[in-house]
Parts: C-alpha cells; sequence; structure tokens
C-alpha cells in the first residue's frame, strides 16, 4: 500500500449526484454508528499507540480523534447556522493549527469521544425531526461555496468513516488487534 492509500483508505470524498430520501437516512444511520465506530477503534490502543502517526506526517491517532470531535462541533454548528439563516458565510476553520494545539497532541482521548458522542446524539436527533424542506437550506462555504444541508451531512459522513479507516487501517497494519 502507498501513502496515498494510507491518507485515503476510503477515497476521497465524492459528492452524490442527488440526495433522496434512502440516502439521506443512510447518511443519518451513518453519523449516529460514527461514535461507536471510533470508540472501537480506539479502545484497546495504549498510549503510544495513540501517539503513533496513521501514515508517515501524518497525524498521530490521539490528534485524529480530537480532529473528528472538533470538526463536528464545527459541522454542527454550521448546520444550525444553515437552518436559521438565509444563506450565511461560514466561518472557516484552520485545521491544522488546531491539530497542533497541546491537547490535540498531548491530551487524553476520553473527554473527545464522550462530546464525539454526545454531539452527534444531539445532532441527529435534531437531525431527525426536521421537515423534508429543511435539508435543502443551504450556506456559503468560503472553500467549497453553496452547499445545502444535505451535502453537508454526505460530506461530515465521509469525514467520520475516512478518518475512522485511517485508525483502522494503520491498527491492521500494525496487528493491533
Amino acid at each position: 500500500m502507498n501513502a496515498v492509500d494510507h491518507a485515503y483508505p476510503i477515497g476521497k470524498f465524492e459528492p452524490p449526484a442527488e440526495i433522496d430520501a434512502a440516502l439521506r437516512e443512510k447518511l443519518l444511520a451513518e453519523l449516529e454508528a460514527a461514535p461507536r465506530r471510533l470508540r472501537e477503534a480506539v479502545e484497546r490502543l495504549s498510549d503510544s499507540q495513540l501517539d503513533t502517526p496513521y501514515r508517515d506526517g501524518g497525524w498521530t491517532v490521539r490528534q485524529v480523534v480530537h480532529h473528528l470531535t472538533d470538526a463536528d462541533v464545527n459541522a454542527y454548528v454550521r448546520t444550525k447556522i444553515a437552518l436559521t439563516e438565509n444563506e450565511p458565510m461560514v466561518r472557516y476553520w484552520e485545521q491544522e493549527p488546531w491539530a497542533e494545539l497541546p491537547d490535540a497532541k498531548h491530551g487524553p482521548i476520553e473527554p473527545s469521544l464522550a462530546l464525539f458522542e454526545s454531539l452527534h446524539a444531539w445532532w441527529l436527533a435534531g437531525m431527525r425531526l426536521l421537515p423534508v424542506e429543511s435539508f435543502g437550506r443551504r450556506f456559503r462555504h468560503p472553500r467549497l461555496g453553496m452547499i445545502t444541508v444535505d451535502l453537508h451531512l454526505a460530506l461530515y459522513d465521509w469525514h467520520c468513516r475516512h478518518h475512522i479507516a485511517q485508525i483502522a487501517s494503520l491498527a491492521a497494519r500494525r496487528g493491533w488487534k
């Protein structure tokens, strides 16, 4: 396997051509399952394993766990903004400096796992209460342009699966499980 495979073990994000009710339900179910899958991917890892980069030049597993929580906090806020404002511009957040902060590099993962679980429970409970037309609401992303809540969910479904796969593929390559 080459470095590109380690960086994108499930491939790069490809936006779906259309998001219908069945695909939306699949995305919601995947996002609901992400906290369990993340916890399963890291539950038996030692501190030294958590401090192992998932690929040469990549973040450590610990940084990936904290990144997932940071990213989904931002995704949650963007979703709420899209649902309550008319085509707002959302703020871009620089993920690289966040991953270099001391909490991301050295902090225990349990608080991030707990927040990730709670956040997903609250975020997805809210999504399931929305009328279908809410998923078509749009916001301006500074790098991606205008996107819908539906597309945003698809992106974060991929994002969670992508990073969890990075951890799982590292564990498999190293024979950790």
